[in-house]
Formats: structure tokens, sequence, C-alpha cells
């Protein structure tokens, strides 16, 4: 369907697609002809400009194809909104059977459908996070895996909450317990380090989409006292909204959340996942269609901590961002929750 094809029977298979599929794949010329542009799926349970996590893959993958000269040497094809497994199942099945030379199914739900589908396209390259998993147990040898260790990022976010609460109350809303914890173990080890006694109060909405659930959330925080926030997912749209209303900080993760509150977001841990992408295209072009696994980390660059450059913050605050990055990166501190804390 992302061939050259009559407006009515573009009409029918749209109906068919259902929710979601966009693509910027050109003339769609035949995969493998010389001279023919990179082709990259990717399947994303949110939207493109969610703000988090679905945002930070696709801005990703759009520097990618700046940087290698834009759409004649990188098309870019794409689903969005795939909260339903089976979708994004059948998506990214689809897009296999369609020759692309990279289906990237962004999301850890989606590990089960990308190894079934591995498993019938062995000449086409997958990826999928967050996990560390390749299915080289399973013999497969098509799949990259990918992942943030979110947790430094975590640390550094909670270092400098430590150093801005007044009320030494801090909340933090998380989605599902699982791959977001290691942000917020993170975090409240940095807290913890700077300021013992202050008080971390952390929620799950149970969702990564609710926006009114994490708006509710927020406002029991700073009811509870809570002059600092964070949080992760697409759920934070509502939280930030709650903390730019109170006039709240809040500190941001996964992608640069400042334009959801100009005069609140401090900081921001964006992920950057430029390198990741240029390197599965690399080694696909050189045959090697799978079998790495990927981690961003402030050391390999894939983490970055912004400040908001609209927001007056004292000196000895981003010193101690900069400082708590440096020592990451050079091992002096490990970013994890120590047992007792656990």
């Amino acid at each position: 369907m992302l061939r050259r094809i009559s407006i009515s029977t573009l009409i029918f298979l749209l109906l068919l697609a259902g929710c979601g599929r966009s693509d910027d794949s050109g003339d769609g010329e035949t995969v493998g002809a010389e001279g023919d542009p990179f082709r990259i799926a990717i399947v994303m349970p949110s939207s493109t400009t969610d703000i988090a996590w679905s945002q930070s893959m696709f801005d990703s993958l759009v520097a990618v194809q700046t940087e290698m000269g834009g759409e004649d040497a990188l098309t870019i094809a794409y689903s969005e909104g795939m909260f339903r497994v089976t979708d994004a199942s059948a998506a990214i099945r689809d897009y296999a059977s369609e020759g692309f030379d990279l289906v990237i199914a962004h999301g850890a739900q989606y590990g089960n459908s990308v190894f079934e589908v591995a498993a019938d396209f062995t000449e086409t390259s997958f990826a999928w996070g967050t996990s560390s998993d390749t299915g080289a147990d399973k013999g497969i040898e098509n799949v990259f895996a990918y992942g943030a260790v979110a947790n430094e990022g975590g640390y550094v976010n909670g270092v400098v909450a430590a150093m801005l609460t007044q009320t030494d109350v801090i909340g933090v809303i998380g989605p599902v317990a699982g791959d977001a914890k290691l942000y917020i173990d993170g975090f409240v080890r940095g807290v913890t380090e700077i300021k013992p006694d202050a008080q971390v109060n952390i929620s799950y909405t149970g969702s990564f989409s609710d926006t009114t659930l994490a708006a509710e959330a927020a406002h029991v925080h700073i009811q509870a006292g809570a002059d600092v926030l964070t949080g992760s997912a697409q759920q934070v749209v509502g939280a930030i909204g709650v903390a730019n209303e109170n006039g709240v900080a809040w500190l941001g993760t996964q992608s640069d959340q400042i334009s959801l509150g100009p005069d609140v977001v401090v900081t921001n841990q964006i992920y950057n996942w430029a390198n990741v992408v240029a390197d599965m295209i690399s080694k696909i072009e050189n045959g090697e269609l799978g079998g790495t696994a990927y981690k961003l980390t402030f050391a390999n660059d894939g983490l970055r901590l912004e400040f908001n450059e609209n927001i007056e913050i004292a000196d000895e605050v981003k010193e101690a961002a900069r400082t708590a990055i440096e020592d990451i990166k050079s091992g002096a501190v490990d970013p994890v929750l120590w047992e007792e804390d656990e």
C-alpha cells in the first residue's frame, strides 16, 4: 500500500488499515535496487507528538534522516496509537511483507509479536525496546533490542529536585511498575543522596496514556505538600498541566516537555536514539541483521539532561547536576537504589 496506486484503491486500503498509518516513502521503488533509500517503519503505542516515549524515537529517526540527506536516503513510515498489541502485531507483519529494511516495534509489550514475525521474515531486520532480548536463545538472528538506562537521568533529576524543594515533599507519577520503575528508582536515589529525610511520594496510575489519571495524581501530590513533581510516559501531559496551573516545578524525562509548562519545566532527560538507529542501519547494510542490544547512557550521548533556559535556576543547582552526570559517567556514582531503599 506504499506504492503508487489509484485513488479508489488507496481509499479502500486506508479503510482497511485502521488508525495511525502514515509514511513518507517516496515513489515506492522496489527495495534492494541500487540507489534506493533505506526504508524504516516504526510501530508506536502513542503519537509522534506525545512529548514522551514515542516522540523521542520519532524525532531521532527524523534526525538520522536529515543527517543521511533526507527522504532520498532514508524513508520513514509509521503507525501510531497502537496501544492494542493485536493491531501492532498486524502492522509489524504488514511492514515486513512490504519489504522494509528495518521494522521498529517501539514498546516492550510488542516483544512476542516481533519474534513471531521475525521468524517468518528472516531477511528483514527488526528492533524493539525497551529490552535487551534479541531472541538469540530462540535461534533468531534478525532482531535488535534497545533500552535507556533511565535511572541515570532519574538520579540527576532527583538531585535537582532535592535542591529545589522547599517543603521537602516531592511527588512522582509513574504509569505502571516495570520499565518505568528504573527512572523512579534513580530519582529516589538522587533525592536521598542530597536530602535523606525528604519525603518522596510515588503513585502509579496503571496506564501509560491516561492523562486524566495523571492529572488527578498530580493534584493529590500537591495537596500533600509536594512542590516538585516528576513522572514518565505519555500520561504526563495531564500532570504537567496541573503543575503549570499550580506553579509547581516539573522535572521531565524522555522528550523535551518545556512547551507544556514553559514556566515550571526545569529540566528534561532526553532520549537520543539517533546513534542507535544509525548503527543499526550500518550493520544492516553490512549484512548484520540483528543480535545487538543497545543501551542509552550519558557516556554514549544517548541520554542528555537539558535545563530550561527560560527559567532562572541557581548556578549551584546546575553545577550539582553537571557533577552528578560526570560522576555517573566515571563510575563514581551508581544511580541505583540501595537495598534498604528498595
